[in-house]
């Protein structure tokens, strides 16, 4: 196994640990999940570098990195679902989506066909991940001793506040979007190849 696959492998490790680590509910137990899903996002970065730069992509790597990046967030969100501020159907399409997709998308890739990543799925994967990191950072900001106003400030944003409830509420209706759009632009591709494949015969 080459080293980019172990770090994804390792990814995949990390986010059931990052969750323990996270639902301990202790000042202790939620720093070091923070750190544990920082240096997941880390290897997902560098594996993706370090097999591009020394050209060490397998076909096992093409299927698992994506996979990895999406068990991670799935786990993120699992977390938000449990806690209770977002809700169960939210959590359903968030992963059902991302897992579908890259399950085809890497099989494809398997099968040597690449589709084009559109700007509104890439535009999907970082919003969901600039919101991860803010939520995840204001619950890292709750374990120090911080003004007792600012903590309930933040808390009230995070649970009650109809703000943090309408940006989950974006993220899911894009997320659930691009879904469709892929479906879409799949079923499109395989109609032009079949009508290409009957022309040449």
């Amino acid at each position: 196994m080459t080293f980019p696959n172990i770090l994804s492998v390792l990814r995949i490790a990390l986010s059931p640990v990052f969750m323990v680590l996270f639902l301990k509910d202790d000042p202790v137990s939620r720093r070091l999940s923070f750190i544990v899903f920082f240096v997941a996002v880390l290897t997902d970065w560098y594996d993706g570098w370090h097999a591009r730069k020394y050209k060490s992509v397998t076909n096992f790597g093409i299927f698992i990195d994506p996979l990895a990046d999406k068990v991670l967030t799935s786990f993120a969100f699992g977390i938000f679902c449990v806690l209770g501020f977002m809700p169960v159907w939210m959590l359903v399409i968030i992963v059902l989506r991302d897992i579908v997709v890259t399950l085809i998308r890497s099989y494809d890739e398997y099968r040597g066909k690449t589709m084009k990543t559109s700007f509104i799925a890439k535009t999907k994967t970082f919003l969901q991940m600039t919101y991860l990191f803010f939520i995840l950072l204001l619950f890292l900001l709750l374990t120090y001793d911080i003004n007792p106003d600012t903590k309930t400030a933040i808390n009230s944003f995070i649970f009650d506040s109809s703000l943090n409830f309408a940006l989950l509420f974006v993220i899911t209706l894009i997320t659930l979007y691009t879904g469709i759009d892929y479906l879409i632009r799949k079923e499109y591709e395989k109609r032009n190849e079949t009508a290409q494949e009957e022309k040449d015969s």
